[in-house]
């Protein structure tokens, strides 16, 4: 940064734009953006758009600059005595070396602790719950009495009562008169809705005012009139304001409507549409009875249709029963035909048989004689097969080995030893001989 040569280089002379600039650059990167209170003078709204004024109190001044693409954005225009709040970046104008804010937004003075104010009350509440969607209550359909809570100069009431004599004429409404704005019309609000609920006279309440500033609206962010509303067993409809008003009233009543006229429609049935309604119902109930009559009428045509006389009924089923003998007789006939081919073949086929019988006895003698023969064949060949084996078991007889003079050594564990080498002098030996055994110890050994 420039103004940093001012502790590098003592003996440099610097030109005064170097200065301007330098001193600029550390306001901008040092002084963060803030806001700063007043009272506006010296207004000027040039021809280029920008606004140029100072901003003063009882002890000093500063010059300002609103550029015109930041004031276009102003919801009221400012004047010369105005106490207000500007949010600010502190510059250098360079060309002149005054120090100046260039200002971002501008609020009436107040207006910060104001909202300051909503927002822990806004917070507050809705921890409380009273702001949760269970706690609300549904509106009636059809209200038999509704009750107002407004100022009976207000405008709005005016428009509330022209919107229900249009929309449903026949209900009665109840006006609780109230302030709605001021000192004291926090208290005043709140005394109406608790008379409301004790009169018990309105199934449905509507508290509303017209539009106006933050502070116009305040009394109905006053958490009295949030807690009446909350505790009230009539439900409420909240109409403040403009559509872009809200208000700690709008949280916590059962309903929020965005103007005053909005709210007498909601809780206000429309009587034209509801005669349309009707009217339709009307004309669909008259086209399912048409319908109906007209179904009915084809039902009765159809039946008489099939509506047949006695006497044809039996003369049909007088017919369905010749009908049926007929097919029993041929259905016999056509039986006892087949019986009787059947009997027929079956003798034919006897005559055969016999005629054969001498040919097939002596056939099954020579089959008889022959499974005689194969029988004996068969069991001499597995009579020698047998005694072949008897030789070979007794060849293989362990007894008869040991009856040639051989004998069988065992150790301890009962296995057969087959090699000296595998002995240690002083282990105990079983020997099996052809007749008894006995238990020896090795004292010597030796290898082939």
């Amino acid at each position: 940064m420039v103004f940093d040569l001012f502790f590098e280089e003592k003996t440099r002379v610097f030109r005064v734009a170097e200065l301007n600039l330098a001193i600029k650059q550390l306001l901008e990167n040092n002084v963060p953006l803030l806001w700063v209170r007043g009272e506006i003078s010296n207004l000027v709204k040039a021809a280029s758009g920008h606004f140029y004024f100072s901003l003063k109190d009882d002890q000093a001044q500063v010059r300002c600059v609103m550029f015109r693409h930041k004031n276009v954005l102003l919801s009221n225009q400012i004047s010369n005595g105005q106490l207000v709040e500007v949010l600010a970046v502190a510059t250098l104008y360079e060309q002149r070396g005054d120090f100046q804010l260039t200002v971002e937004q501008i609020r009436p003075a107040g207006l910060g602790i104001l909202y300051e104010q909503f927002a822990r009350l806004k917070q507050l509440l809705e921890s409380q719950g009273l702001f949760a969607a269970e706690r609300k209550r549904p509106l009636p359909v059809f209200p038999k009495r509704i009750g107002i809570i407004t100022s009976p100069q207000a405008a709005a009431l005016r428009d509330v009562l022209t919107t229900l004599r249009l929309r449903m004429p026949s209900v009665p409404v109840v006006l609780y008169p109230t302030q709605v704005q001021g000192t004291g019309s926090a208290e005043k609000i709140t005394q109406a809705i608790v008379a409301a609920n004790q009169r018990k006279e309105c199934d449905v309440l509507i508290v509303c005012r017209g539009g106006g500033s933050i502070e116009d609206l305040w009394a109905f962010n006053e958490e009295a009139v949030a807690r009446a509303i909350a505790a009230s067993k009539i439900p409420i409809v909240s109409g403040v304001g403009h559509e872009t008003d809200f208000t700690i009233a709008d949280f916590v009543a059962d309903e929020r409507a965005p103007t005053p006229t909005a709210a007498a429609q909601r809780v206000a049935p429309d009587r034209h549409a509801l005669l349309r309604g009707l009217q339709d119902q009307a004309q669909h109930l008259q086209r399912a009875q048409r319908n109906r009559m007209q179904n009915a009428m084809q039902a009765v045509d159809y039946m008489q249709r099939r509506l047949v006389h006695p006497a044809q009924q039996l003369q049909r089923q007088t017919q369905q029963l010749e009908q049926l003998q007929q097919r029993m007789r041929r259905a016999f006939a056509y039986r006892q035909q087949h019986q009787h081919w059947q009997w027929q073949t079956l003798a034919r086929r006897m005559v055969v048989i016999t005629s054969n019988l001498g040919g097939v006895v002596g056939q099954i003698g020579r089959m008889a004689s022959s499974f005689i023969k194969a029988m004996h064949a068969t069991q001499a060949q597995r009579l020698v097969r047998v005694n072949n084996a008897a030789q070979h078991l007794i060849l293989l007889d362990p007894q008869k080995v040991l009856a040639r003079g051989y004998s069988m050594v065992q150790d301890a564990s009962g296995n057969v030893v087959l090699d000296a080498g595998k002995l240690v002098v002083g282990t105990e030996l079983d020997i099996t001989f052809a007749k008894g055994w006995a238990r020896a110890e090795i004292k010597e050994r030796g290898e082939h």
